[in-house]
């Protein structure tokens, strides 16, 4: 299985960046930051997650410290995959 980083990485590259390397995209950059998501892009993203690491994002997950990096993304699926 792909690890995470990269499942979310080719997701966000192939959905929002478009153009570019996909290593320019580093495992703590902000989306917000880099404005690479927007309000929609971070549902797109959630709907993305949940159907591809089955879980469930609860709207008290919806929040930077979970959601706002590849790092912050991998941590978070891994206590939800844990829980």
């Amino acid at each position: 299985m792909q690890d995470i980083k990269t499942q979310v990485r080719t997701y966000i590259f192939d959905n929002f960046i478009m153009a570019g390397d996909p290593g320019d995209l580093q495992d703590g950059d902000s989306f917000m930051e880099r404005h690479i998501l927007d309000s929609t892009g971070f549902i797109e993203l959630i709907t993305f997650l949940e159907e591809a690491f089955g879980i469930k994002v609860e709207d008290d997950d919806m929040v930077p410290e979970n959601l706002d990096s590849l790092d912050r993304i991998e941590g978070f699926l891994r206590k939800k995959k844990a829980a």
